[in-house]
């Protein structure tokens, strides 16, 4: 009888733990540690902001850190995911509290944990795989756009009106409000400081916590009058927090669109963060296994009184460079921010809204993809733009929970319907083949020496990862060469996976070239700059020349 794949996860979990701790000692846990209080110095701040800029409080953005850092890196897929509350995440609890308060926060991340945990159960942990890059990129940069407008009324010191951003924005037109001068110099002397801050110095003392102690210091000499953050408790079960008489599964219909809103935005960061630890590590995120972790983190969460959290990709790098070894990372930097909660209460709650505020706006500022963005637009490729606009403008100007639901589905729809058309096949150099044309080799090549990858369909986003996966587990080759005859069409990301694909291949000692190149990909190839990478003389017109080519240099390539 087959066993059920929540037993399976569990299996894999106890083989991996005894991976990871094997050889374990004194030495890496020192790393642990001074990695954990680095990330600690990160997310202070954050969550502080996060909390505030969720429309819940600095307590519940500290609360959500500590339970999340415990509960979801002991169980996360891989050892190096940090959780906590996000940027992201705050864009859509903002306008949710607007419509039903907190309570439906803490019940709509309820829900959203459970469904979080069913889509682990059910292998959806390649979701992200067929959502297209600039899809995501948009996304991103429209989150970002959401939360820097969504604080204009900390940073200026005002009371807006709507639930959308823009809505909020129009009303201090129609009010004619003026900010306060002593609120908005804070949260502008913040920015400021944030962005002059040496980016050397970032990887040692962040930014932001320097800001935050720079106003308090401040604050401490002039004393100025400017909404604070008040007073946090001293406790992990803060008054406003989920109880079961708060879940009335009457009440849930309505709270299931943010919730499946949550777990969407919670399962696309989270594995995003994943893929960006994957290049800084040897270590694969386990996807599925993650989102269980995340959903069990987001079960728990709401009866300590904390907002939904997910996996932060800022927060992951910084424990991968501070020289995190294992999931202990994560666990210490909860509990130092938990000693905070004790300690540095009095402290936390004399920070100025308004630098808070100033904190948000540079980090939305920092959370867009400027790299792929610079990458879309620079190569002008007009699919890649219009999919970038039109779902950054539809994340600004909707309800963020449709432009979620909207983009998502959307792309998944069309990605299952076209997933099946990639065929891969790999073959080593036939000799016998090449003489019945007319071509060849004088001396037969080593196993290993030379293969040809025939792929035949559109490599296009939902297809990439297969083309990966299929090259890296094949054994090893001097010269790859890649023959695509077969492929009329790729895409924006098809280009960025073998730019990527490339780079490995160069750096394990493998000569990748291509051949039987369409004029459609070739457009695609020259003006991504991929030709530069593997050199135009391992171009070529037929996957024969470029056998003879490989297999003897001296060997004529017709024109």
């Amino acid at each position: 009888m087959r066993k059920p794949y929540a037993f399976t996860l569990g299996r894999e979990y106890i083989e991996d733990l005894k991976r990871e701790f094997r050889g374990y000692n004194g030495a890496a846990f020192s790393q642990d540690v001074m990695a954990g209080i680095t990330v600690a110095a990160v997310a202070l701040p954050l969550a502080l902001a996060f909390g505030v800029g969720a429309g819940a409080s600095a307590a519940a953005g500290l609360v959500t850190a500590v339970i999340g850092g415990l509960v979801i890196s002991s169980l996360s897929g891989a050892s190096y995911q940090i959780s906590g509350p996000t940027g992201a995440m705050m864009a859509i609890l903002l306008s949710l509290v607007a419509k039903e308060g907190l309570t439906g926060v803490l019940v709509a991340g309820f829900l959203a944990g459970i469904l979080l945990v069913l889509a682990g159960l059910f292998r959806l942990g390649r979701i992200i795989a067929f959502v297209p890059s600039s899809v995501i990129t948009g996304f991103t940069s429209g989150i970002a756009a959401v939360i820097a407008l969504g604080q204009l009324d900390n940073f200026f010191g005002l009371q807006s009106e709507g639930d959308l951003a823009l809505l909020k924005v129009a009303s201090y037109v129609q009010t004619g409000a003026l900010p306060d001068l002593q609120t908005t110099a804070i949260g502008l002397g913040v920015i400021l400081l944030m962005v002059a801050w040496p980016k050397k110095w970032n990887a040692v003392v962040p930014s932001s916590l320097i800001a935050l102690v720079a106003v308090l210091v401040f604050q401490g000499i002039f004393h100025w009058d400017v909404p604070v953050v008040g007073e946090i408790p001293r406790t992990l079960f803060l008054n406003d927090r989920l109880t079961l008489d708060n879940l009335n599964p009457l009440a849930w219909p309505k709270y299931m669109m943010p919730a499946l809103s949550i777990a969407l935005l919670s399962m696309v960061e989270s594995l995003l963060c994943g893929a960006s630890a994957e290049k800084m590590t040897d270590e694969r995120l386990k996807s599925n296994r993650e989102l269980v972790a995340q959903g069990v983190g987001n079960l728990v969460i709401p009866f300590f009184g904390g907002i939904p959290a997910t996996a932060a990709i800022a927060r992951t790098s910084v424990a991968i460079k501070s020289g995190c070894r294992t999931r202990l990372t994560g666990i210490i930097h909860s509990l130092i921010l938990l000693l905070s909660m004790f300690i540095l209460t009095p402290v936390m709650s004399a920070i100025p809204l308004s630098a808070l505020a100033g904190v948000l706006m540079v980090t939305a500022w920092r959370m867009n993809d400027w790299a792929n963005i610079r990458f879309i637009f620079s190569h002008r490729f007009k699919s890649g733009i219009a999919k970038f606009t039109i779902t950054l403008a539809a994340t600004v100007l909707l309800d963020l929970t449709q432009a979620i639901i909207i983009g998502v589905v959307f792309s998944l729809v069309l990605i299952v319907a076209r997933m099946s058309r990639l065929e891969i096949n790999i073959a080593d150099v036939d000799n016998a083949r090449l003489k019945e044309i007319g071509m060849g080799l004088d001396r037969v090549p080593d196993i290993n020496e030379v293969r040809v990858v025939y792929i035949t369909g559109t490599l296009f986003f939902g297809v990439v990862d297969r083309l990966k996966d299929k090259l890296r587990t094949m054994p090893h080759s001097d010269v790859i060469i890649l023959s695509m005859r077969g492929v009329p069409v790729i895409d924006l990301s098809g280009v960025q996976a073998l730019m990527e694909l490339a780079e490995e291949l160069k750096g394990e000692g493998t000569q990748l070239s291509v051949s039987s190149v369409q004029p459609a990909v070739m457009r695609y190839l020259e003006r991504s700059g991929f030709l530069d990478i593997i050199g135009r003389d391992h171009l070529y017109p037929s996957a024969e020349q470029a056998i003879l080519r490989s297999v003897d240099d001296k060997a004529p390539v017709v024109d």
